[in-house]
Protein backbone atom coordinates (compact mmCIF):
# COMPACT_ATOMS: atom_id res chain seq x y z
CA UNK A 1 0.00 0.00 0.00
CA UNK A 2 1.52 3.35 -1.01
CA UNK A 3 2.10 6.21 1.40
CA UNK A 4 -0.91 8.41 2.01
CA UNK A 5 -0.83 12.05 1.00
CA UNK A 6 -0.67 13.14 4.64
CA UNK A 7 2.26 10.84 5.41
CA UNK A 8 4.16 12.12 2.39
CA UNK A 9 3.51 15.77 3.24
CA UNK A 10 4.60 15.21 6.85
CA UNK A 11 7.85 13.56 5.79
CA UNK A 12 8.58 16.27 3.22
CA UNK A 13 7.97 19.01 5.80
CA UNK A 14 10.21 17.27 8.31
CA UNK A 15 13.21 16.53 6.06
CA UNK A 16 13.18 19.32 3.45
CA UNK A 17 16.22 21.56 3.17
CA UNK A 18 14.30 24.69 2.07
CA UNK A 19 10.67 25.78 1.65
CA UNK A 20 10.02 24.46 -1.87
CA UNK A 21 12.13 21.30 -1.50
CA UNK A 22 10.43 18.06 -2.49
CA UNK A 23 13.17 16.06 -4.20
CA UNK A 24 16.41 16.45 -2.29
CA UNK A 25 18.21 13.23 -1.34
CA UNK A 26 17.22 13.73 2.30
CA UNK A 27 13.51 13.81 1.43
CA UNK A 28 13.81 10.87 -0.95
CA UNK A 29 15.65 8.80 1.67
CA UNK A 30 13.00 9.58 4.29
CA UNK A 31 10.17 8.60 1.91
CA UNK A 32 11.93 5.38 0.93
CA UNK A 33 12.59 4.52 4.59
CA UNK A 34 8.92 4.90 5.44
CA UNK A 35 7.90 2.73 2.49
CA UNK A 36 10.52 0.12 3.43
CA UNK A 37 9.19 -0.09 6.97
CA UNK A 38 5.64 -0.56 5.66
CA UNK A 39 6.72 -3.32 3.29
CA UNK A 40 8.68 -5.03 6.05
CA UNK A 41 5.54 -5.16 8.17
CA UNK A 42 3.57 -6.53 5.23
CA UNK A 43 6.13 -9.26 4.63
CA UNK A 44 6.01 -10.35 8.26
CA UNK A 45 2.35 -11.24 7.70
CA UNK A 46 2.69 -12.55 4.14
CA UNK A 47 5.91 -14.53 4.12
CA UNK A 48 5.41 -16.01 0.65
CA UNK A 49 4.76 -12.71 -1.15
CA UNK A 50 7.87 -12.81 -3.28
CA UNK A 51 6.80 -9.99 -5.59
CA UNK A 52 6.65 -7.58 -2.68
CA UNK A 53 9.95 -8.93 -1.39
CA UNK A 54 11.57 -8.10 -4.72
CA UNK A 55 10.10 -4.61 -4.57
CA UNK A 56 11.46 -4.21 -1.05
CA UNK A 57 14.94 -5.19 -2.19
CA UNK A 58 14.77 -2.67 -5.02
CA UNK A 59 13.75 0.08 -2.60
CA UNK A 60 16.56 -0.82 -0.21
CA UNK A 61 19.06 -0.65 -3.08
CA UNK A 62 17.72 2.71 -4.21
CA UNK A 63 17.98 4.10 -0.68
CA UNK A 64 21.53 2.73 -0.41
CA UNK A 65 22.53 4.53 -3.64
CA UNK A 66 21.00 7.79 -2.42
CA UNK A 67 22.83 7.45 0.91
CA UNK A 68 26.12 6.84 -0.92
CA UNK A 69 25.51 9.92 -3.07
CA UNK A 70 24.69 12.04 -0.03
CA UNK A 71 27.78 10.74 1.76
CA UNK A 72 29.97 11.83 -1.17
CA UNK A 73 28.39 15.27 -1.58
CA UNK A 74 27.32 16.33 1.93
CA UNK A 75 28.85 14.35 4.78
CA UNK A 76 27.11 16.36 7.52
CA UNK A 77 23.73 15.90 5.84
CA UNK A 78 24.45 12.19 5.54
CA UNK A 79 25.28 11.86 9.24
CA UNK A 80 22.21 13.87 10.21
CA UNK A 81 19.75 11.84 8.12
CA UNK A 82 21.24 8.50 9.26
CA UNK A 83 20.91 9.55 12.89
CA UNK A 84 17.36 10.90 12.51
CA UNK A 85 16.09 7.84 10.67
CA UNK A 86 17.95 5.38 12.87
CA UNK A 87 19.75 3.68 10.02
CA UNK A 88 22.73 1.51 10.88
CA UNK A 89 25.50 3.27 9.01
Amino acid sequence: MPLTREQKERLIREYRTHDSDTGSPEVQIALLSERISQLTGHLKLHRKDFSSRRGLLKLVGQRRRLLDYLKDTDLEGYRKIVEELGLRK
